[in-house]
This record gives C-alpha cells, sequence and structure tokens, in this order.
C-alpha cells in the first residue's frame, strides 16, 4: 500500500527552540548581527546610535498615539468599546441565514397607517391582485421629464 507523503515545496518554516524567525533571521543569526553592528559602530559613536534608536521608537509611539487619537475623534467611538465579534464575518453561516428567510413568515399584518402601496403589496401576497389604475395625461400634454435624472 502507498502512503501519502507531504509535499516538498510547503515546508514548515524553520524554528530556533521556540522562538519563530522574523525577516528570515533566527537568534543566533540575529545576536550575530548585533555584535558584528557593534563592532563596526565602535564605542565612541554608540551612545550617538543608542540615543538616536530611542528617538526613533519614540517617534514612532507618538504617530500610533496620534493616529488612534484621530481615528477615536473621526469615528466619534472609543476602539476599545467597539464590540468586534459583532463585526466578525465568521459568524454569519450563510446556510443558516438563507434557512432563516426561507422559514420566515412573510404574512406580516400590515398596520393602519401604513402607505396603499405596502396594502397593496400585502394583499397580492395574500393571493388578492388589487385593480391596476392608469392615470392619463391630457391630450397634448408632455410627459413629465426631470433633467437631473440622466
Amino acid at each position: 500500500m502507498i502512503g501519502i507523503r507531504p509535499s516538498r515545496s510547503r515546508r514548515q518554516p524553520e524554528r530556533e527552540g521556540n522562538l519563530p524567525k522574523v525577516l528570515g533571521i533566527n537568534g543566533p543569526e540575529f545576536l550575530l548581527l548585533l555584535i558584528i553592528g557593534l563592532l563596526v559602530i565602535g564605542p565612541s559613536r554608540l551612545p550617538e546610535y543608542t540615543q538616536k534608536l530611542a528617538n526613533i521608537v519614540k517617534e514612532v509611539r507618538r504617530m500610533a498615539s496620534g493616529a488612534r487619537e484621530q481615528i477615536k475623534e473621526e469615528v466619534g467611538i472609543d476602539i476599545d468599546d467597539v464590540d468586534w465579534k459583532k463585526y466578525d464575518p465568521r459568524q454569519y453561516d450563510p446556510r443558516r441565514i438563507i434557512k432563516e428567510a426561507l422559514l420566515d413568515d412573510d404574512t406580516k399584518p400590515v398596520s393602519t397607517g401604513a402607505p396603499a402601496a405596502t396594502a397593496a403589496a400585502a394583499t397580492a401576497v395574500a393571493g388578492h391582485r388589487p385593480a391596476r389604475t392608469v392615470e392619463r395625461l391630457p391630450e397634448g400634454e408632455p410627459a413629465p421629464f426631470d433633467t437631473e435624472a440622466t
């Protein structure tokens, strides 16, 4: 009996211990690059570059908080207060939605204050067709034309 072998083209990402590879660099490679970087920069310029790195990190944090404040200001709600589970598309099962739509009762009573078109539609659903009324224009009067509709 022939067994099924996994495809060689789909390899799992290599890991060094429990640490995932970031940008294709594992832990020991990162440490080696860090040591080479320290040797290239040298001890005289190291404080200057660490200060630059600290400023970059502060600037990125400031930009992130600014973007968060801008989103909060434009949307008008706090992002932390949003129920994100409600907007998760995985919760919508098309089969369930179709089943509920097909089993839903369409003959709901029409209120007395409803427009005549709604009442006519309700009677058409019940099996009765309303009488069709045709409005004729007076002789020589042009049909109404809306210039903004085109």
